[in-house]
């Protein structure tokens, strides 16, 4: 009872935000390798903790040592959940919530995107099974993975985006990214996700949509070059959808 009276609100507020920032880093390192590596280093602080209230000084010293030195280590073994994490909080927005999609600096306004041209060109391809993987620029810069690729400056139409992934095209191979409705860079290498957990009938180009959009707030649409069906991905994750129209929609609100 002692403690309840003298905690402040202060203290229920940091209690709170340790929390959240535990949360987003579990569904940082979810379905990787990392995961375990996170559930020991916390298994081991709570150990700590433990016994430097139980007063064990000599298991208490030697797990603070370790936990001190260690901090330089995980900065090389989590290097890239420490820069996915990094681009989250610089996109986070307030607007509509204070977590709410971790995006700070998503555009307002509609973006001047053709999505209709866009899902056309989609559906032809996903008739001829002509495998596509389009990426759609929002807040975050996608400089780093342009200059993969050849850059482009042209205007976003259904021709073009069919002629690009045609099979015989020399610039079919790799990913097309698309800002303010320009097509800006096409045969893109993209950074592949590490997440297990993704079902083996999706190949590379899905694996890369998952990368790109987990490292940034960008859209993927993927046109299966086996099936022909449409996917479409966000926040690293899978979103489901029945129609092409209910695609659309989603994708409005999106880039609104």
């Amino acid at each position: 009872m002692e403690i309840l009276e003298n905690l402040r609100i202060l203290d229920g507020i940091d209690i709170l935000l340790v929390a959240t920032l535990m949360f987003y880093l579990y569904r940082l390192v979810k379905g990787t390798v990392a995961i375990n590596i996170f559930i020991g280093i916390v298994v081991i602080y709570l150990i700590w903790q433990l016994t430097v209230l139980l007063k064990m000084e000599m298991l208490s010293t030697i797990l603070g040592q370790f936990i001190g030195v260690g901090m330089f280590a995980l900065i090389v073994v989590f290097q890239q959940e420490i820069r996915k994490f990094l681009l989250l909080i610089g996109s986070t927005n307030l607007k509509g919530g204070l977590f709410k999609n971790f995006n700070f600096s998503k555009k307002e306004g509609l973006l001047n995107v053709d999505i209709h041209a866009i899902l056309a060109a989609c559906e032809n391809m996903g008739a001829s099974k002509t495998g596509a993987l389009i990426i759609i620029r929002r807040a975050t810069s996608l400089e780093f993975v342009k200059d993969t690729g050849d850059r482009m400056d042209i205007e976003v139409n259904r021709p073009i985006i069919e002629s690009v992934f045609y099979k015989n095209s020399t610039l079919h191979d790799g990913a097309m990214i698309i800002e303010d409705n320009k097509i800006t860079a096409t045969r893109v290498i993209l950074p592949v996700t590490q997440e297990r957990n993704i079902p083996l009938r999706f190949g590379l180009r899905h694996r890369a949509a998952v990368g790109i959009t987990e490292k940034t707030d960008a859209l993927a649409l993927i046109v299966s070059e086996e099936t022909g069906a449409i996917s479409y991905v966000k926040d690293g994750e899978f979103v489901l959808f029945e129609t092409i129209d209910e695609l659309r929609i989603m994708l409005e609100e999106e880039l609104t």
